[in-house]
């Protein structure tokens, strides 16, 4: 059964991960995550959340030996604090919620809501070319810090060995003069010796 362009069967090739299933709340099968956003959009706007276990073992594993399900069909999501409380379709009790921790959870970007102008998904900026105004490529967007008020680009220039030959150029207008998803490039008022 499709929807949102992707069904049981496949992966969809623009799988974001959002959060991870932390445990269970309550015993009729909710479950919290820990969005990896400060607005976790992304888990409202879709209603089929695809599953991976855990990277590794540890406090957050899957605690039985059930197989995790590769899809949850999700009744309801909504902020719990800095969380978020769910409840899906096939999870009725709190043992089923408790088989899920440790769950990566993702969905397709193509289901992530619309940004407003002038705001960017991290997501998006990731890989792009950052120029700057005399023309000289600066590097590429290899992640972000947030700051709290603010998010900082990481750029690292092509050779970049580790963090410490990478640039950091806070994502403000002051600095950024403009970005370009369709050309996939952000342009800065940053130089070189910077």
């Amino acid at each position: 059964m499709a929807e949102s362009g992707f069904d049981t069967a496949t992966w969809p090739d623009d799988a974001i991960e959002v959060g991870i299933i932390i445990d269970a709340w309550g015993v009729k099968g909710w479950f919290k995550v820990k969005p990896f956003a400060a607005d976790p959009q992304a888990l409202f706007s879709s209603k089929r959340w695809l599953l991976k276990p855990p990277e590794s073992k540890g406090p957050r594993a899957v605690v039985n030996s059930a197989p995790l399900p590769p899809l949850l069909k999700i009744v309801t999501a909504k902020d719990h604090g800095d969380l978020v409380v769910a409840q899906a379709q096939d999870v009725v009790d709190r043992p089923g919620a408790e088989s899920l921790r440790g769950a990566r959870v993702y969905v397709p970007r193509s289901s992530f809501p619309t940004a407003p102008p002038d705001e960017y998904y991290w997501v998006d900026l990731v890989g792009l070319a950052v120029i700057n105004r005399q023309g000289e490529h600066l590097g590429e967007v290899v992640g972000l810090i947030d700051t709290g008020p603010h998010s900082v680009l990481r750029v690292a220039a092509a050779g970049a060995a580790t963090e410490a030959d990478q640039r950091l150029i806070p994502f403000v207008a002051a600095f950024v003069d403009a970005v370009s998803l369709p050309e996939r490039r952000i342009t800065v008022d940053w130089g070189l010796d910077y």
